[in-house]
């Protein structure tokens, strides 16, 4: 009889054990909306890196090359993926969203390629970062003091907060 209860100590310490064990390994849950946080400028020679943190529920982040159906084709909005606003200081008026040639907001868009998790679609999180070649208006007299805004868009077409740089003086 002591055999058997030594045997069911042991099985049922085991179970316990890999309970616990496989608690903490447990996928984090997150909304399924993109929610993007923690933005950094890095101001390089002949660029800028833009980076940033993002949690996703049901990790659906990117896009493929191949994916032009609608609504991804070319001649949507949800061709892209993330959209970075630009701002400049004007020493009067405050904030204010830079200007292209024809007087258009300026905005830098970009498309984030798929992300891919192995196994069964569960929620994500990691870092992105782009790298933005041009990302000073040189037609403003006003471009001495910028910021970015961020808006992350994933395949069910769901946006994020829209997240702001702090103040950069390139």
């Amino acid at each position: 009889m002591k055999e058997k209860k030594v045997y069911f100590s042991a099985i049922f310490l085991t179970g316990l054990f890999s309970l616990l064990l496989s608690s903490c390994f447990k996928s984090e849950q997150y909304p399924i909306e993109p929610i993007i946080s923690e933005p950094l400028f890095t101001n390089l020679t002949d660029s800028a890196i833009l980076s940033f943190h993002f949690t996703d529920g049901n990790g659906d982040i990117g896009l493929d090359d191949a994916e032009l159906d609608p609504p991804f084709d070319s001649e949507s909005y949800y061709y892209y993926n993330l959209y970075v606003g630009y701002y400049e200081k004007d020493d009067v008026n405050g904030w204010q969203p830079g200007l292209d040639l024809a007087g258009d907001s300026i905005f830098f868009k970009y498309r984030i390629e798929r992300i891919e998790i192995k196994g069964k679609q569960r929620g994500m999180k990691g870092t992105i970062e782009v790298v933005m070649n041009d990302f000073q208006n040189p037609f403003s007299d006003q471009n001495d003091t910028i910021k970015f805004s961020i808006k992350l868009i994933d395949r069910d077409l769901n946006e994020s907060n829209l997240l702001e740089t702090a103040e950069i003086v390139p």
